[in-house]
């Protein structure tokens, strides 16, 4: 990996690697959804059971965060990302071979802890190599990998169970990340500077977290971006029953609807970044949030008013999703922008609340029951106005 560069010219390899390590994440996340069934069958058990060990892989996702910052703070970047991906791949084995649901949920929650290195360390070697506005823009490529992973992986998924079985979707993320785990070992240069180390200490943890917890400027931001995160993991919680139980479509086109909302994701998050070239990340990220509330506000008011229908909401999820495609980088960028003495931690954290922000809004839309949109469109109106609200506070401390 080359050294800290000031500016983003061209998409370095070591950009490319750290956009792979990122997706390995919600590979796990979505590429076993279409084997459900095969599961339940396979190892005689019930769809409440197999769900569960995605709410598993979630929990240990988010908690798992807060071990790899201090990691990364002391030991640099490469080692903890290569001992979270061994961890990943032998867990990934682990789920292949496992003989009952208890097994492959002790097993996901293992794979979680693995890829939650792809989650922090990314993000602290962005900011080792570039200023705000660049790692916004870096933030923003790796927004477009996060855009595409959640439609792709389900279609792998449902490819392999065509000609094998379920386990042969865990070893596809086997394979994966023992491949990653090689172009790590053998390309990645470290990117932590020796005056940059921070003793691992449990005292010195603690006194980093809580730091941070009282750091207002990066607090706010984190939340901003969080509560984004988290009308996106509404809509992939809620948007199944609303596009085909409420509004009656076709299920063979909810992954058409789906694509075009990540579609939009991706191309704001590509246009974001290349306004950073003439808009500071502050100026995007004000204009973004108003959007992001006038979006939700109006799917929440056609809700109520009793007029929403199928190109409507289109509509204004599209509008929701391409904001978030400006707000997420940016207000990641902008939170890490002060911690510079401390960004494994800080990623850690930051991963850790947006994470727990995601889950508590797709359980929420999920207990939400209504034969109208409203759960949808009311928990996104909400997250938008929370994300816009502590946005404000951070535009205004800094």
């Amino acid at each position: 990996m080359p050294p800290a560069a000031n500016t983003l010219n061209t998409i370095p390899r070591w950009l490319i690697l750290m956009g792979l390590l990122t997706a390995i994440g919600p590979l796990a996340i979505d590429m076993y959804l279409p084997a459900f069934p095969a599961i339940v069958e396979g190892l005689g058990t019930t769809q409440g059971e197999v769900e569960r060990t995605l709410a598993s892989y979630l929990l240990g996702l988010a908690f798992a965060q807060v071990f790899y910052g201090p990691l990364a703070d002391r030991y640099g970047r490469k080692p903890p990302l290569m001992l979270g991906l061994a961890i990943y791949m032998i867990a990934a084995i682990g789920c292949c071979f496992s003989a009952n649901i208890t097994q492959l949920t002790y097993w996901r929650i293992a794979q979680a802890f693995g890829g939650a290195a792809g989650i922090v360390v990314p993000r602290a070697v962005i900011r080792d190599n570039f200023e705000t506005r660049d790692a916004s823009k870096a933030l923003s490529l790796l927004m477009l990998v996060m855009g595409v992973t959640p439609i792709l992986a389900p279609l792998i998924g449902g490819q392999v169970l065509l000609f094998g079985s379920w386990r042969g979707i865990f070893a596809i993320m086997a394979v994966c990340s023992g491949a990653l785990f090689v172009a790590v070992a053998f390309t990645m240069r470290e990117t932590l500077a020796p005056e940059r180390v921070t003793p691992l200490r449990l005292s010195l943890i603690g006194r980093n977290y809580l730091a941070l917890s009282r750091h207002k400027q990066f607090l706010c931001y984190t939340l901003a971006g969080g509560l984004g995160s988290a009308g996106m993991f509404a809509y992939i919680s809620g948007s199944p029953r609303v596009f085909i139980e409420v509004l009656g479509v076709d299920p063979k086109y909810f992954g058409l609807l789906f694509g075009v909302n990540a579609a939009a994701l991706i191309i704001a998050s590509q246009v974001s970044a290349k306004l950073l070239s003439r808009h500071t990340p502050e100026t995007l990220l004000r204009i973004a949030q108003k959007s992001l509330v006038v979006m939700t506000l109006a799917g929440l008011i056609l809700t109520l008013a009793g007029v929403i229908n199928l190109t409507l909401l289109m509509i204004c999820l599209m509008g929701f999703m391409a904001s978030q495609g400006f707000v997420n980088p940016n207000a990641a960028a902008l939170a890490l922008s002060e911690q510079g003495h401390r960004l494994g931690v800080a990623s850690a954290m930051m991963g850790t609340l947006q994470m727990l922000c995601g889950a508590a809004s797709g359980l929420a839309v999920s207990a939400w029951q209504s034969p109208t949109p409203l759960p949808l469109t009311g928990i996104l109106a909400i997250c938008a106005f929370g994300s816009w609200l502590f946005g404000r506070i951070a535009l205004k401390a800094a």
